[in-house]
């Protein structure tokens, strides 16, 4: 693990007797005691997760705006319409001209000409690549921002924890849900990966450690990998890598949604993603509960007198107190379904995801 690299917390995480793990290419603190506590905390009152890992892109100059347009599966257009901060956020994918995800990724817009891109650690390289490679010839700077860490805080009370810690000219009660706030060099965002509240801090390097220290001290509970993981899957949230990747579009892993056809906007992919719609019989993301004892994991085949699929994401619900999972399946999975786990044959229940958010069961549970 000598090659892997360390966020600025490394430290803190060490000291604090987490597991770290090796994660697309960093060092990361798995869990520091119960990965179930972790999960708790959030969903009951407020934890902290250091995601420095993740890659900041700035991408400024005249034409920022039509560059994202083409770029982006949603309309970046959309975020001039949030008068109500100082700068708003959006969910979209990054695809490929056959309509695959390149990535998914958060885009917050400063103005027309300034716009920040969160994606994710894995494809950081890749994505890189992929926005300067058709960015030649524009009057565009694209800038990884490796001097910021990012922190995220989750749960009911994350706001209120967080509220005296970060930059006195940032009102966190004021933020609305996907808008974000700027001082002092700091961005904070009211987003999240865990189906909770919350917030996102972007801040420079040097004072991450600062800002731990003083979240631990108003009983913000640190969590690791694993929690994050846990509580995504419950709250329906994809992981790249995963739940699709380049060879899956978004019409086929339940982010339709974030597809805008509008105004006839030619972004990369648009045409294979119509073309799919044309030919129609598309797979589509469902939910799965198995009430009984066992897992599920990424790649149990699932079955259904209506089509059959793949698991792409499993856990144990620690909210639920069973196995969950998300599912790339044909047709609607109507009917009696089983997934496959080692060769063994094990009924379970199709429901639409999320399975939580906001700290509420949103599924029955039989």
């Amino acid at each position: 693990m000598s090659n892997l690299q360390r966020t600025p917390l490394y430290a803190a995480h060490v000291n604090a007797g987490a597991r770290m793990v090796a994660f697309a290419g960093w060092h990361m603190p798995v869990a520091y005691s119960s990965q179930i506590e972790e999960h708790h905390a959030v969903r009951r009152a407020a934890g902290m997760f250091d995601v420095s890992h993740m890659t900041i892109v700035d991408i400024a100059g005249s034409g920022a705006r039509a560059y994202l347009q083409r770029l982006l599966a949603n309309d970046v257009g959309k975020l001039e319409r949030r008068r109500d901060a100082d700068c708003a956020a959006l969910y979209t994918c990054m695809l490929n001209e056959r309509g695959g995800v390149l990535d998914d990724l958060i885009v917050y817009r400063f103005d027309d000409d300034s716009y920040r891109l969160i994606v994710n650690a894995a494809t950081g390289e890749k994505d890189l690549a992929w926005l300067r490679g058709r960015a030649a010839e524009l009057d565009l700077h694209i800038v990884e921002r490796d001097d910021l860490a990012l922190l995220a805080v989750q749960g009911p009370e994350a706001r209120r924890a967080a509220a005296p810690v970060v930059p006195g000219a940032v009102d966190v009660a004021a933020l609305r849900p996907f808008t974000a706030a700027r001082a002092d060099g700091w961005l904070v965002a009211r987003t999240g990966y865990t189906g909770e509240d919350g917030l996102e801090i972007m801040l420079p390097r040097q004072r991450a450690a600062g800002l731990w220290s003083a979240l631990l001290s108003r009983d913000v509970v640190p969590c690791g990998l694993g929690a994050r993981d846990t509580l995504r899957l419950e709250a329906g949230l994809n992981l790249y890598g995963q739940d699709m990747d380049e060879s899956v579009t978004p019409l086929e892993c339940g982010l339709e949604w974030t597809v805008d056809f509008g105004a006839e906007r030619a972004f990369v992919g648009r045409e294979a993603l119509q073309e799919r719609l044309r030919a129609g019989g598309l797979a589509r993301q469902v939910g799965l509960i198995l009430d009984g004892r066992g897992v599920l994991r990424s790649g149990y085949p699932v079955t259904s007198p209506d089509g059959d699929g793949i698991v792409t994401s499993g856990t144990f619900s620690p909210t639920l107190g069973r196995a969950i999972g998300l599912a790339r399946v044909q047709g609607s999975a109507a009917g009696a379904s089983h997934v496959y786990i080692r060769g063994r044959k094990f009924d379970v229940r199709v429901v639409k995801p999320p399975f939580v958010r906001n700290g509420k069961i949103l599924v029955g549970l039989g």
